[in-house]
């Protein structure tokens, strides 16, 4: 454009292509740039006789064009009198197209057509990326437009701009073409948008005759500047050459689409998630090596290193003993060895786990977790006092969650597990107290010999580095146990509601069209006495029933329909609950409102179920707490002695018991550690299994002494808490879902959640307005959200999917459905062989079965093939080195976890660098 009229085509990149609507008021949706295959070839052509100048000295803009026109070779330079016209057109202003708020474009509806169009320049685009270095400050402060923009926001921290300008001149013969890639970041004024330093710039001017093909060769430049692969070989370029097989290597990998079967104007919207770089080689951040050598630049992961210092089986051996917290796989050579690791690993992060809970999000984590365990401690307390004559109901299962939840919180090395009270302990409890009353033995002196035993137990098994046996522990055992909980929360919380219409029956002979024959009297009559009534004033049940009455009528028995209302609230519950958490992924509002909604929205759904209830008036059950410090039987106190009501020889058999607890407690606290700290969560400050496990043998000695509930971890609860404490970029793209950072890893949420259950026994005025209802639907939520993540889930909906409706998973495309079938059936089997050990007399061998599920997917070994293994399941370590043939297996697979296709490099020494994120933030 010679600058007499309006731009043809504007466009705004950071991942993805924005353009300009007609009318020049609105940028449009983000989408995946589509290209003409011609452009790339004209674009490889421009760089091959064009200007290149790699490492430019140079602090301005005029400075930058001066060098870019002297330094073209002889056969293109252009005239004195040319050059002079070029440079004065490329550095008059530029003018951007802002950015407006929906008030903003309706004040400005009165304005002209081509108004806000209008620009003294080329079609110009800018892209950022960002850097790997420091860039220095610019001289002077940016232009107002520039201060005022909100799309700064979008721009993340140290990100550098890069400028594309393309358009015709009609005073050229030919087309001038330079690129240019300074040494480092200078600012460049209003040239961009937004006030950032700038790398690259890409010109390419030309006379009248191609005008098209200028525009697309310079959206083919924005497009290649966009991809990481070639970002980095344009970044540590030599030389020309150098930047033709950066090009190549993105030729290599484009798809092409046959004209006529394709509309080129259809826009692609951007994908939920971004490919990783190379389908051999990169991790599962994306991340791949650049290198050069006799053969020219590769991009790719890092060639074989072999079996020597520095290689993939190498650093696995170092990381077993040294550990960053994501595996064992190694036993340490010397007793507590790995309990010394996880102390070192996790000391340096201590005082972060109390700094880093300084956030808004960790509050609502806090009271989302805490209304969780507080039902929790009611729900199991009261089967507990059902299971035991009281002898631990729900005042114990207060105090015993707020001690043992805030010592593990205060010394575990994952402190985002959540102890509770589960299923197979509640089991267990049930059995010995029956065996404790059948031989007429002292319950809870039995259950200290027990738990005592336990204990010692599980410090030898912390002294030998049993712990590193959870490398067994593969998807097949974690989905099974994680599983069999959220079964357990789902069928209790529908269980609890139920009951309801036992405790308050619903009127079935209520007649509408009989209203008027209903009546309930007080009949204060006796025998020998005339029957006398009492109708005024009205009286309550409690002061007839006192004064000796009875009731009389047809209406008597007349019961509200809270069963109804009960279930309203627990079905609204469940539902908002799972409504506001999606919330965050749609459309409306702002994206910080929808975060703190989603942040809140259990506390929401709560608060309005309350509301409801409190409105409607109806006298549902409500959360009951106790409110003395009194056991709840009294005829026991607060210590147990281990002497005096039973016979010597208990605490000699008390080992065979406890070797079974001791198992379950084991599998159960491991299992869930295991899913806790799975790749995919991102968590930087390590796991601590033999701390963990440590953490929770010493707490059986003090919670047996005192007559208080075992502790363990508790599966469903901890995964909501993870996924109440997750972070997600601030500074997405256009276009682009905000990426997933991690959990907010922190000692406060948990502490502060078990410091408020201990204080609920002193709250009872303030909770018992809380309707059980409504704890029972977020039971329900976190059960069935704990079933949603894992693959199984997936697998059992394909048996009710048709094969062309099925999702595109990754395992599909490499397993037969057949096996897939045939694996998911053999899951299923074992899930429903736990549940019926559990609900059954033969519960008490419920513990051996947990370990036997590792001793039957070492048997599947004989059914599936390692490959077929190594897309249903993780590997065990003795076959993740081969596959049915005795080869080496492929150095990268993806797995699916959590319902989202994860990459797995296996094998691979990657860079540690960060990811160069792109950012298109200019016009």
């Amino acid at each position: 454009d010679t600058g007499t009229g309006c731009p043809e085509t504007l466009w705004m990149w950071m991942k993805f292509e924005e353009k300009v609507e007609d009318g020049g008021e609105r940028w449009s949706a983000p989408h995946i740039p589509v290209l003409p295959l011609q452009s790339l070839f004209q674009l490889r052509t421009c760089l091959q006789k064009g200007t290149v100048l790699l490492d430019l000295d140079a602090l301005s803009f005029k400075e930058i064009i001066d060098k870019a026109i002297s330094g073209q070779p002889e056969e293109a330079k252009l005239q004195p009198e040319l050059r002079e016209r070029l440079a004065a057109l490329l550095l008059r202003q530029p003018r951007h197209q802002p950015t407006k708020s929906p008030l903003q474009l309706l004040a400005e509806l009165s304005l002209s057509p081509c108004r806000g169009r209008h620009s003294a320049w080329p079609w110009v685009a800018t892209w950022a990326a960002t850097s790997l270095g420091q860039y220095p400050l610019p001289s002077h402060c940016p232009p107002s437009f520039q201060l005022r923009n909100r799309f700064q926001k979008r721009v993340p921290p140290g990100a550098e701009a890069a400028h594309v300008v393309v358009g015709e001149v009609e005073f050229l013969e030919k087309p001038f073409t330079a690129f240019i890639r300074l040494r480092r970041g200078v600012a460049l004024g209003s040239l961009a948008e937004v006030a950032l330093p700038s790398r690259f710039l890409f010109i390419l001017l030309g006379p009248q005759a191609k005008v098209k093909a200028y525009h697309e060769v310079g959206r083919a430049m924005a497009t290649l500047l966009t991809d990481e692969l070639f970002q980095r070989v344009a970044r540590q370029a030599e030389h020309r050459e150098d930047l033709i097989t950066g090009m190549e290597a993105f030729l290599d990998e484009l798809t092409v689409l046959p004209p006529r079967k394709w509309d080129p104007s259809a826009r692609i919207p951007p994908p939920s998630s971004l490919l990783p770089l190379l389908q051999g080689g990169a991790g599962e951040d994306g991340q791949v090596g650049v290198w050069k050598d006799k053969g020219g630049w590769r991009c790719s992961g890092m060639p074989n290193l072999g079996q020597g210092a520095g290689s993939p089986q190498h650093m696995g051996e170092v990381m077993a003993c040294e550990g960053d917290g994501s595996e064992i796989s190694l036993r340490c050579p010397r007793l507590f060895g790995g309990l010394l690791q996880d102390i070192r690993r996790k000391a340096p992060w201590y005082g972060s786990d109390f700094s880093d809970a300084l956030h808004p999000q960790c509050l609502a984590a806090v009271l989302y977790i805490y209304l969780a365990t507080v039902t929790n401690a009611i729900t199991f307390g009261g089967m507990l006092g059902d299971a035991t004559d009281n002898m631990q109901g729900v005042l114990e299962s207060f105090l015993g969650t707020a001690f043992a939840g805030s010592i593990f919180c205060l010394f575990s090395g994952q402190p985002l597990t959540i102890l509770g009270s589960t299923g197979p302990v509640l089991v267990f409890e049930r059995l010995l107290f029956s065996f404790s009353q059948h031989h007429s033995l002292d319950y809870l002196e039995f259950r200290l010999w027990i738990g005592l035993w336990v204990a010692f137990f599980g410090v030898v098994l912390v002294a030998t580095e049993a712990s590193h046996l959870v490398r067994y522990f593969t998807r097949f055992t974690e989905e099974g146990f994680c599983a069999l909980i959220s079964l357990i929360f789902i069928y209790d919380s529908l269980k609890k509601m139920l009951s309801l219409a036992d405790a308050f029956p619903i009127n079935w002979h209520y007649r509408l069209d009989n209203v008027t024959s209903y009546s309930c009297v007080c009949n204060l009559s006796s025998p020998g006495k005339p029957n006398t009534f009492l109708h005024s004033p009205p009286c309550h049940l409690t002061q007839c029933l006192g004064q000796g009455g009875h009731l009389l009528g047809t209406s008597c028995q007349y019961v509200p329909d809270v069963t109804l209302i009960s279930f309203l609230l627990f079905g609204g519950t469940f539902l908002s609950c799972t409504a506001l958490k999606h919330f965050r992924s749609s459309r409306y509002f702002p994206s910080w409102v929808r975060k703190l909604v989603s942040d809140f929205a259990i506390i929401v759904a709560i608060l309005v179920s309350c509301t409801v209830d409190a409105i409607l008036g109806l006298e549902t059950p409500k959360l009951l707490v106790p409110s003395e410090l009194k056991p709840t039987n009294p005829a026991r106190g607060w210590i147990v002695f281990p002497f005096g009501a039973n016979p010597w020889w208990v605490c000699l058999v008390s080992p065979v018991p406890a070797v079974l607890i001791t198992i379950l407690i084991f599998m159960d606290q491991q299992i869930t550690a295991v899913i806790l700290n799975r790749r995919e969560y991102k968590l930087r400050k390590g796991a601590g299994f033999h701390l963990d496990l440590l953490c929770v043998s010493l707490l059986m000695v003090v919670t047996s002494a005192t007559g208080l509930p075992w502790y363990v971890s508790t599966t469903v609860i901890s995964l909501a808490h993870m996924e109440s404490l997750r972070k997600e970029s601030a500074t997405s793209a256009p276009g682009e879902h905000p990426k997933f950072l991690g959990i907010r890893e922190q000692r406060l949420t948990g502490l502060a959640v078990f410091i408020l259950t201990g204080v609920s026994v002193f709250m009872a005025p303030v909770l018992k307005h809380i309707p059980m209802p409504v704890l029972y639907g977020v039971f329900l939520h976190m059960g069935v959200a704990a079933l949603n993540s894992i693959q199984l889930t997936d697998r059992v909906r394909l048996f009710l999917t048709p094969a062309k409706h099925q999702p595109d998973l990754a395992y599909l495309r490499h397993v037969p459905l057949r096996r897939v079938h045939l694996f998911t059936v053999i899951q299923l089997l074992c899930l429903a062989l736990l549940w019926v050990l559990k609900s059954t007399m033969a519960a008490i061998i419920f513990p051996v079965m947990l370990l036997a599920l590792v001793g039957i997917r070492k048997g599947l070994e004989h059914i599936f093939s390692v490959h077929d293994l190594s897309w249903l399941d993780s590997l065990l370590p003795d076959t993740a080195g081969k596959d049915t043939e005795g080869k080496q297996p492929r150095k990268r697979k993806e797995e699916e976890s959590n319902s989202k296709e994860v990459g797995d490099a296996l094998g691979a020494v990657l860079f540690h660098k960060p990811p160069l994120e792109m950012l298109w933030c200019g016009r």
